[in-house]
């Protein structure tokens, strides 16, 4: 087993909980860590024998553009969508932040974490 890590992806999205917020949108972050089989990739440089990156970050992608009201329910719906899309996937663990959350005060994000394993077969 191995990690592969997608961090810091950046995305401009309308998520939030006031309507206001899915209006005018705000800029999002996100970590992706996956845990998957990698020796074979290791050992034939073959890109089939693993998860590619650019689906990975297509996946999240496709999410981030379908507004929603809770940072929870697009870290769910992105845990949803690789466990579905991929089967070699694992364990799956996100991070989503939102910048410069409205919260009254000064904070620089927001964030949710959340981890989905793949129920053994």
């Amino acid at each position: 087993m191995g990690q592969i890590a997608l961090e810091g992806l950046e995305f401009f999205a309308f998520h939030g909980y006031y309507d206001e917020e899915q209006k005018i949108g705000n800029k999002y972050g996100v970590d992706l860590y996956i845990k998957t089989d990698l020796l074979a990739a290791g050992e034939s440089d073959k890109l089939q024998q693993t998860v590619n990156y650019e689906v990975l970050y297509r996946l999240v992608a496709e999410e981030m553009r379908a507004p929603a009201r809770l940072l929870e329910h697009v870290a769910h719906r992105v845990l949803d969508r690789i466990t579905a899309e991929l089967p070699g996937v694992r364990k799956v663990k996100i991070s989503v932040s939102k910048f410069n959350p409205p919260l009254g005060g000064i904070c620089q994000r927001a964030r949710v974490t959340l981890v989905k394993r793949r129920e053994k077969q």
